[in-house]
């Protein structure tokens, strides 16, 4: 007999109550924030043939639609409470809401969040997650605090997951291992939740990285009103994309998107603190530039020449 929509729901995304106040089962969840908290909510959505090939497996589609956005509240500094799921399907496959399922509450309980609500529906495969989390007033990282003479950071290496889609493009060809290792990097991306909250207090402002460096760091010089000089050399990037031509590199590391590591900015004096925040959380930090007064972003090879790059970050509307 064919599951319906509340079957499907009781058996895949039903779990005991955790810390909501009231979970799944009526109109509305409840959730109580820390008292004294800032609630902090972002939400993000993933459309077959847009965000994800059809070609991924169901585990690794759970883990990233929850990834994607707490790479948001990462970017925020804040700490992960509860999340909605909703979710189009054009049928209801018992196999592929076991392996989503799977990886998507395997993602949940590493960061201690809980479902509590959401909505399900036939349709084009189309996943859309909302989290919520908490940061102290006035600790949020936001994109508007970047201050000229500040330093210019990014976090983990940059390029794999375009580097793996160029592969599927067949575009770039790779040895086996090879291409698993970018292909992971592209299919289960690790939210830096734990760096962006060792940030607090360090970091002036902060992005993910989503659609791309020149994108997103242009999304926090627009906000802050000022510009920045990037060191296209010093991107940190894998063994593996270090293998390619340069102007692979380029693409890969300034325009590629889908790294969900965070840049950030900082003061130039809290060089120490910023390390010492990336060893708290397990994850690189790399000073790859500086932020300037005069607006624009200017990217420069090692020796400080201009880099002719023509390249753009994603935008579902131009691409």
């Amino acid at each position: 007999m064919a599951l319906g929509e509340f079957d499907l729901i009781a058996r895949y995304f039903q779990r005991p109550g955790g810390q909501a106040v009231l979970g799944i089962g009526d109109d509305c969840a409840l959730v109580a924030p820390t008292p004294g908290m800032q609630l902090a909510i972002s939400t993000d959505m993933l459309v077959e043939g847009r965000h994800f090939l059809s070609t991924v497996a169901p585990q690794w589609l759970g883990h990233k639609a929850l990834a994607v956005n707490l790479s948001d509240l990462a970017a925020c500094g804040a700490r992960p409470l509860a999340f909605t799921l909703s979710l189009a399907l054009p049928r209801v496959d018992e196999a592929f809401l076991e392996g989503f399922s799977r990886g998507l509450f395997a993602l949940a309980d590493a960061h201690a969040i809980e479902l509590v609500g959401g909505d399900t529906t036939a349709g084009p495969l189309n996943i859309s997650i909302t989290v919520l989390g908490e940061v102290p007033p006035g600790r949020a990282l936001l994109r508007s605090g970047a201050r000229p003479g500040d330093a210019l950071w990014v976090s983990g290496t940059l390029g794999d997951a375009r580097l793996a889609l160029e592969c599927f493009r067949g575009s770039v060809a790779l040895p086996g291992e090879q291409f698993q290792q970018v292909r992971r990097a592209m299919e289960q991306p690790q939210p830096r939740v734990a760096l962006g909250q060792a940030l607090q207090g360090v970091a002036t402002a902060a992005a993910d990285v989503s659609d791309g460096l020149l994108g997103d760091l242009g999304h926090i010089l627009a906000r802050s009103r000022v510009g920045a000089v990037l060191h296209a050399d010093a991107l940190p990037r894998s063994a593996v994309l270090a293998q390619q031509p340069v102007a692979v590199q380029q693409q890969c590391t300034l325009a590629g998107g889908d790294d969900y590591e965070l840049v950030f900015i900082a003061p130039a004096d809290q060089a120490a603190a910023v390390q010492a925040a990336g060893r708290a959380a397990g994850v690189a930090v790399t000073c790859v530039g500086r932020i300037q007064a005069e607006p624009g972003l200017r990217v420069v090879d090692a020796q400080g020449a201009p880099v002719a790059h023509g390249l753009a970050s994603f935008d579902h509307f131009k691409t």
